[in-house]
């Protein structure tokens, strides 16, 4: 890239919480925890992050989170704030219903119940437009970005729709890495999640700014940062590469990377609720292609079509 990237520089449980655990797990379970434990566990499985992974991130104990998640857990105020920070969401989304908060939310809400995904997409749209400060990207459709989970085909077949176009193939993950100088991985490890989703965004913003035209495969996870994947929608023309779980798995490991899979059927699992919790999300996508049961050739050569026709027949700005 011609762009120079430059890296930014970059706690224990109560002695009474076995008790606690073994009193909520014998009480009848509160609405309000169990529904809180759901929330909990949807927004940690839109982040792609497993149970392990949130203990460690927030210095609690995997069995603490299970309690919360299954709501037996009375966590305090503090772990709740813990939480949210490293999901990167507010208090109150993972405590309640953000849309209770004022009489403005409640009329806005009562105007969005009930509408069809297509009616929440134009409403969507027209607030992006009408609290924008900056002018729609001419280059909109000009850049294609590819986004879902890992084993969808991101890579390689957006490199060869790149070679197609004549136009630069970026993988983000690259990007990520050279700015960090680390791999994503020891970003995290290192610096945690928040620091990994600080240079997402950054290197993110650096390619849209290079690449008036461009293929990007984007880390599957950059849809549950909602500021990074507005900027997203907003510079490029998104394609939601779709696949089976067991194909994402399959192809996972052909790639050799033996680690999510190997008869672990808890890692099966684990990618199932990463997807659902995810759906909603890579749905609001321009396009979306399902690669599932096609051969390397087939998929690209419909994908290469589908890309024709929409892009074609589509103005600047896709609504």
């Amino acid at each position: 890239m011609k762009q120079t990237y430059i890296a930014e520089p970059q706690p224990d449980e109560s002695a009474h919480e076995t008790a606690d655990a073994g009193r909520g797990e014998r009480s009848e379970r509160d609405p309000f925890l169990t529904a809180m434990g759901e929330r909990v566990r949807m927004l940690r499985a839109r982040r792609g992050m497993t149970r392990k992974t949130l203990a460690a991130e927030t210095g609690l104990s995997e069995r603490h989170l299970a309690n919360l998640e299954s709501g037996v857990g009375n966590a305090s105020v503090l772990v709740l704030r813990q939480i949210a920070a490293t999901l990167n969401c507010s208090l109150a989304e993972v405590a309640g219903d953000v849309t209770t908060s004022s009489a403005e939310w409640l009329l806005i809400r009562e105007l969005l119940q009930g509408r069809d995904p297509a009616a929440l997409r134009r409403a969507r749209i027209a607030l992006a437009e009408m609290f924008s400060q900056a002018p729609a990207d001419p280059h909109r459709n000009e850049r294609i970005a590819l986004i879902g989970l890992r084993g969808a085909g991101k890579s390689t077949l957006g490199r060869m729709l790149a070679q197609e176009l004549k136009v630069p193939f970026v993988e983000l993950t690259r990007v990520i890495e050279q700015l960090a100088g680390c791999p994503p991985s020891e970003i995290h490890s290192l610096y945690g999640a928040s620091a990994y989703r600080r240079y997402e965004q950054r290197a993110l913003e650096a390619v849209v700014a290079e690449h008036p035209r461009a293929v990007i495969a984007s880390p599957g996870g950059l849809v549950s940062e909602p500021a990074t994947f507005n900027t997203l929608l907003a510079h490029c023309f998104t394609v939601w590469l779709q696949a089976a779980p067991e194909e994402h798995m399959r192809r996972v490991v052909a790639q050799g990377d033996l680690r999510p899979m190997s008869g672990n059927r808890e890692a099966m699992d684990d990618l199932k609720r990463i997807l659902a919790g995810r759906s909603e999300l890579y749905g609001r996508a321009d396009m979306r292609f399902d690669t599932s049961e096609k051969t390397l050739a087939d998929a690209y050569l419909q994908l290469r079509d589908r890309l024709a026709a929409r892009l074609g027949a589509e103005p600047a700005r896709i609504d």
